[in-house]
């Protein structure tokens, strides 16, 4: 799943940087993209000092040196691997406000090419959780992370226990992702089944975020067997033809 997801990324890349000279890229975090930034960084053929990232969420409340930092996730596993031309961070330990106002400035200003993308236990895309806001304009949202998004933080490993969990984070909108030109959404493991199987097969609806992702024609959803095993064998017999 990783070697797919960062093998095309790269080819949208390298295209991006041939037709327009640069190239814009959206990044995520968690247990779903280990193996995906894994193999992008040994995408040696990309130029990347013509590419630049953007950063998609981020608790509030955290700096960058604690374990469950995304900033510090991705300076580790990517940032620091590859010569960026540069990468915009959501600073969790800044002011938020201030934060956001400038994260929507530098990404307002561009058409982003690639974005990394997972779907959260609760269906989740981001940090939006349930019910998402479909309609906001804004590039970046203060948000309220709820339970079961928090009890996910705790079960991947990143904190020892709900309370240490942040309430709130810095997320880019649902809006500002549809924007990307393409967006390859990685989902592995059996926790994630129910949401893979809503998102799917259920309406497109605030109550499940990920689910808006069926009106971006340039999304590959990339699933193993067990996030898959919740979806209807109907269902399943039509992806089967496109495996």
């Amino acid at each position: 799943m990783g070697r797919y997801a960062a093998e095309h990324a790269a080819q949208d890349l390298r295209d991006a940087i041939k037709n327009n000279g640069q190239a814009y890229l959206i990044v995520a975090t968690g247990a779903s993209q280990f193996e995906v930034l894994s193999h992008l960084v040994a995408q040696n053929d990309v130029d990347w000092s013509r590419v630049h990232g953007f950063h998609l969420d981020e608790y509030i409340g955290i700096g960058r040196e604690h374990p469950a930092s995304f900033c510090g996730y991705l300076k580790e596993r990517f940032v620091d691997r590859v010569p960026l031309a540069s990468f915009h961070y959501l600073a969790g330990d800044s002011d938020a406000e201030q934060t956001v106002r400038q994260a929507a400035e530098k990404i307002a200003a561009v058409t982003v090419d690639v974005a990394l993308v997972g779907i959260g236990e609760n269906g989740h895309l981001a940090f939006n959780d349930p019910p998402a806001d479909f309609e906001t304009e804004s590039p970046y949202l203060i948000v309220q992370l709820d339970h079961e998004c928090r009890m996910q933080q705790v079960g991947e490993g990143w904190f020892g226990s709900l309370d240490e969990v942040p309430t709130h984070a810095i997320s880019m909108s649902v809006p500002q992702i549809l924007k990307t030109k393409r967006i390859y959404c990685s989902v592995p493991d059996e926790r994630k089944a129910a949401a893979v199987r809503d998102t799917l097969c259920g309406p497109i609806t605030p109550e499940v975020p990920a689910s808006i992702l069926k009106n971006h024609a340039g999304t590959t959803l990339i699933i193993d067997a067990a996030a898959a095993s919740k979806i209807p064998e109907d269902v399943n017999a039509t992806l089967e033809r496109f495996q």
